[in-house]
């Protein structure tokens, strides 16, 4: 795809970045050096912070002001000067055109989304957490306003919905599409160890499972893979954010999980076109298309997909794959199905993308209007006591003993299964049963949450059209009216009706 036009002129998109972590820091660092974006604010709770991701963009000290009011930041933007502080509400009136959302933070990324939609600004939103929560109702929201909302390229959700598209567009059968885990497991043959995301552990007896064995039938690839699984079990095998991003991934595409944790296989990437295929040929699969994630399985030498993003195809013309096998394609061996990657997950190095898109055409990296398809949904690890405060903490807000699950979505009842992040720091007014999911009744809801209002607003919507209560209706969406172990046949095989796509 040919993008220069977008370097032909026209004005600087307008940015207010909220969040200085990993992906805000990376994108107002790289913004200096794109003519087409300006990104002269940085918000975040400690504005020594963002004011040090300026710095760190080689802006001089004595142009940030840390304004605290919208007096403040208009003398600020006016005099031409780069802004930090914590609060959107200080900077919302200006002339913005897009807020990148990047906290990370449900509750926060549901108000300041909700904020900036209100004021007429397009949102980038990389808070996955929020968007797995409220992400089609904020759509709705944005529509309305007649903003654009969308992931954000740099991020897998964004880089995965874009691939699919492709896929469909060039007219390939998709059987499975996902992303590898945000970290490698890295094989060292020499010394029996395995490496990911800096802990290095022992797995001897690992080699004996390196070669994945042609000809083996699904149960066998099952066993294969729980074998590689025990060996390497003293390292993590199942993260709350890759099932967040598949989550978003769905409701943008329509694609569902195989099964509600996935397979989440420690897998080399020429094996994927073997096991992300049907169980009738062999693999994993027993519904198509699927949605998937693979830990990367490879040695300090090889080639690594970098957290990036996959589509596994089924190959109907043989000597074409077999043409493109030899040229290094990752063809099955059995010659009809291959694995297409996108090897890369470049954070704010490249959401230029996604805003010139917003502002430029008026569209988002994802779809205009996702659906409600899956929630993200939390389940007790083990047994969990009655005022048990399910903390949420670290970079992910990650709860201790709860784990996650991708279900169909639905309206949300006393008895329906509770998002993963609306469970997040509430309080348990009962216990849970070790792989139970915890379910609305289960929490003290905080009725002033952002969150919760939105997802009512959000089930109204696409759960139940004909309610009329005006304080769940889209045109009462707004962000100054609030204050501030399942089975796998969950989701049985089907063919996804086409009415039910979003594209």
């Amino acid at each position: 795809m040919h993008l220069s036009h977008y370097l032909d002129g026209g004005d600087p998109i307008r940015c207010c970045v909220i969040g200085a972590g990993g992906f805000g820091r990376s994108f107002v660092v790289h913004a200096r050096h794109l003519a087409t974006v300006d990104a002269r604010i940085v918000l975040d709770l400690d504005p020594d912070l963002a004011a040090k991701a300026l710095t760190d963009a080689g802006i001089e000290p004595r142009l940030i002001r840390h304004c605290r009011t919208p007096a403040e930041a208009r003398r600020a933007w006016d005099d031409g000067n780069w802004i930090v502080g914590d609060r959107l509400e200080a900077v919302i009136e200006l002339p913005l055109d897009v807020v990148i959302e990047a906290t990370g933070h449900p509750e926060a990324g549901a108000r300041h989304a909700a904020l900036a939609i209100e004021a007429g600004h397009h949102v980038a939103l990389v808070t996955k957490e929020a968007d797995s929560v409220v992400g089609p109702g904020l759509a709705a929201m944005a529509r309305k306003q007649g903003c654009v909302i969308s992931p954000v390229d740099g991020d897998q959700p964004a880089l995965a919905i874009g691939l699919i598209s492709w896929a469909e567009t060039v007219g390939l059968e998709i059987l499975a599409a996902g992303k590898s885990s945000e970290y490698d497991f890295v094989f060292d043959p020499t010394t029996e160890t395995m490496t990911s995301n800096g802990r290095c552990v022992a797995v001897p007896g690992f080699g004996e499972r390196w070669d994945l064995p042609a000809g083996l039938d699904s149960q066998g690839h099952h066993q294969w893979l729980a074998d590689r699984s025990r060996i390497a079990g003293e390292l993590p095998q199942h993260a709350v954010p890759d099932l967040c991003e598949m989550s978003i991934v769905a409701n943008a595409t329509g694609l569902l999980p195989d099964r509600p944790a996935l397979h989440y296989p420690i897998a080399r990437l020429n094996e994927i076109a073997e096991l992300f295929v049907p169980v009738a040929d062999g693999g994993l699969l027993t519904r198509t298309p699927a949605l998937e994630v693979f830990h990367c399985l490879r040695r300090p030498d090889e080639f690594s997909l970098a957290g990036g993003v996959f589509v596994v195809v089924r190959g109907h013309d043989r000597a074409s794959w077999q043409m493109l096998a030899e040229k290094g394609h990752l063809v099955s061996r059995r010659g009809d199905s291959a694995m297409l990657p996108l090897p890369r997950h470049l954070l704010g190095l490249e959401a230029a993308t996604t805003l010139l898109e917003m502002v430029r055409r008026g569209v988002p990296s994802g779809v205009a209007q996702p659906r409600p398809h899956v929630d993200l949904i939390a389940m007790a690890e083990s047994d969990l006591a009655e005022g048990t405060t399910l903390t949420a903490h670290g970079h992910h807000h990650s709860i201790d003993q709860v784990s996650s699950a991708l279900v169909p979505a639905s309206a949300l009842g006393d008895d329906a299964p509770l998002p993963y992040y609306l469970a997040a720091n509430r309080v348990l007014m009962r216990s849970v049963r070790a792989g139970e999911p915890i379910r609305v009744r289960d929490v003290a809801i905080d009725q002033s949450s952002y969150l919760w209002k939105l997802r009512q607003t959000q089930d109204a919507l696409f759960f139940a059209p004909a309610m009329s209560t005006s304080n769940m209706s889209a045109s009462n969406m707004s962000a100054s009216s609030m204050p501030s172990g399942t089975e796998s046949s969950i989701f049985k095989p089907s063919t996804p009706d086409a009415n039910e796509n979003p594209r």
